[in-house]
């Protein structure tokens, strides 16, 4: 199990990170209820490349705060690969941010449906210059562990992507 002091130095790295490259990151979260804002603001300075973190739990805060589309949740749920994608994107012009992480899932014990088991969490990374990435994975911890672990997953995304940038 990861713990939350490894996450705040992986949050420390990421804003060294963007920081060298004068970029902003925001977040859009749902089933971490503002754990990644949480973590990534532990860090003294985090303003100079932390735009925010928009928390839309509920169908309309996601779709007046971010602008997804109605029709994309009741087709597909929240906990979907196109809502993830809308939530970046949201949160991409929300906050003129240079990357943003979408995370939406079923944090658990229970809320599991046919296809989303409980602990089934939704990525997706937007960048301003047009790169993407997704990723849907299946957490087994219990509900603080399987936050905890979209949360380090987000930072490692942005972590990552900034590795595939040159400086």
């Amino acid at each position: 199990m990861v713990s939350m002091e490894a996450v705040r130095a992986l949050a420390r790295t990421m804003g060294e990170r963007l920081t060298e490259r004068g970029m902003m990151c925001a977040f859009a979260e749902s089933c971490t209820g503002g754990l990644v804002g949480h973590i990534v603001t532990e860090n003294p300075g985090s303003s100079a490349y932390f735009a925010g973190s928009a928390v839309v739990y509920s169908y309309p805060a996601k779709e007046r705060v971010l602008g997804v589309d109605p029709a994309t949740l009741l087709r597909e749920g929240a906990v979907s690969y196109a809502v993830a994608q809308q939530m970046a994107e949201g949160a991409l012009r929300l906050y003129d941010a240079g990357v943003a992480v979408a995370i939406t899932g079923i944090a658990g014990p229970g809320g599991g449906l046919p296809g989303k088991p409980s602990g089934t969490v939704h990525f997706h990374l937007s960048a301003a210059d047009g790169y993407v990435r997704r990723e849907r994975i299946v957490w087994t911890s219990d509900r603080s562990g399987n936050k905890l672990l979209s949360a380090q997953m987000a930072i490692e995304m942005v972590l990552d992507y900034l590795g595939q940038k040159p400086r």
